[in-house]
């Protein structure tokens, strides 16, 4: 089932979602300080490939006090306005019964897009 949810994600729109966030995360690596923040990018680009099945788990504090800036400059440089389109797109979607499990994939990806650093995908 989860292969099937895959599928449909990638045709309804999971590929260009993919495609943009890997553009936005070479545009960032163009700097040595835009290479934390592309990375970071790249993950929000896997998960929006294969969402159903993929699980963000914290990694429990091993990034430290960097992770923690990090996060901060990532928030208010961008990740709460894809936070927010996640947010928008998520509820839209759970309008609809059908719509429901692509909606919690939006959510899923929200939660990441707000805070990545210090986060893996599994």
């Amino acid at each position: 089932m989860k292969f099937i949810g895959n599928i449909i994600w990638l045709l309804c729109g999971g590929f260009l979602v993919a495609m943009e966030y890997l553009v936005g995360s070479l545009v960032m690596m163009v700097t040595i300080i835009g290479i934390p923040f592309g990375l970071q990018t790249l993950k929000l680009a896997m998960l929006a490939l294969w969402p159903f099945g993929s699980k963000v788990t914290d990694n429990g504090g091993s990034g430290g006090c960097l992770s923690v800036i990090f996060n901060i400059i990532w928030l208010f440089t961008g990740g709460m306005a894809i936070c927010l389109t996640h947010l928008f797109f998520g509820l839209l979607l759970c309008i609809t019964i059908i719509g429901i499990p692509f909606g919690r994939q939006h959510f899923k990806m929200a939660g990441l897009a707000l805070t990545p650093f210090g986060k893996s995908i599994s």
